[in-house]
């Protein structure tokens, strides 16, 4: 006869695993949440103390001007700006803090190589790239919403009443052209930082971008003379947005002429064509 096999001993163990029965929140939660982590990146929360300096650094000198706004208002009686005026002279800062915040939302990922783990799960590719623009037009606006409310809040308390409604109409036009700011500087800055993956590298190709573009819209400017002013805005983020601002919010409208309108579908063709552009970039992305 054949010696017996001896089977090793064994147990079966009931580890309890049971099916989920619970809800399934799918691609809309997804979205949300890619979203809500997109907006607490962009501000540091999640992340070590050096990496919330530069943020609020931003924050705390943009809402120190907001202050001292209030207080020169408070003095004098007289606004030393409008709040579409505190927009644009205060537009670097916004620009630098999309120059850190935007690679640290993309680039970051690209760098990592996580991309595969995001688009495993229900979530389209172009999800995930307009969760982090959303993001970040979100976050560049309320960098500026912020502080132009504490303008709006000062000057309501030195107000008479009846002065009160004009201007709060003033203040909606300042987050109206906060809005345009954040809107065209964000998608021009996610698109710039989707390409790079380092993040120091793709900081100083935002600014680089910005600032080249304007320094080439004004020399056009003060070189061709007449309409050469108006045309040297058209070549550049920053000089863009001052000049539909100016057109929509501040100015007379038939001061502009039809370069109104040339400015408004400059600036729509310009987001739309980022938008575009950022959405192929994420089709093409290796996962």
């Amino acid at each position: 006869m054949m010696a017996g096999i001896n089977a090793p001993n064994g147990a079966i163990h009931d580890i309890g695993y049971q099916r989920y029965r619970g809800e399934r929140l799918g691609r809309s939660y997804i979205r949300k949440s890619l979203y809500a982590h997109g907006l607490r990146t962009a501000f540091g929360f999640g992340r070590s103390g050096k990496a919330k300096i530069f943020p609020w650094f931003v924050v705390g000198v943009l809402l120190l001007v907001a202050i001292i706004m209030v207080v020169i208002r408070s003095q004098t009686g007289l606004s030393p700006t409008t709040y579409v005026g505190f927009t644009s002279s205060t537009s670097l800062l916004p620009l630098l803090f999309l120059a850190t915040s935007g690679p640290e939302l993309v680039s970051r990922d690209l760098r990592s190589k996580v991309l595969p783990l995001y688009f495993s799960r229900p979530l389209g590719r172009s999800d995930y790239a307009f969760a982090k623009l959303a993001a970040l037009i979100s976050a560049a606006w309320l960098i500026l919403a912020v502080p132009l409310t504490v303008m709006f809040a000062g000057a309501a308390f030195s107000l008479p009443a009846h002065k009160i409604w004009h201007e709060f109409t003033q203040y909606l036009q300042g987050l109206v052209g906060a809005a345009i700011l954040a809107i065209v500087y964000s998608v021009v800055a996610l698109l710039i930082a989707s390409l790079l993956n380092r993040r120091m590298v793709a900081a100083a190709a935002i600014v680089a971008v910005f600032l080249v573009t304007s320094t080439v819209g004004n020399a056009i400017s003060v070189l061709v003379g007449g309409d050469g002013d108006r045309i040297g805005r058209l070549l550049g983020p920053q000089p863009l947005v001052q000049a539909l601002n100016q057109w929509l919010l501040l100015g007379d409208p038939k001061d502009f002429g039809n370069w109104g309108w040339i400015f408004t579908a400059v600036s729509a063709a310009l987001v739309a064509a980022c938008v575009a552009l950022l959405s192929l970039r994420y089709r093409k992305v290796s996962a």
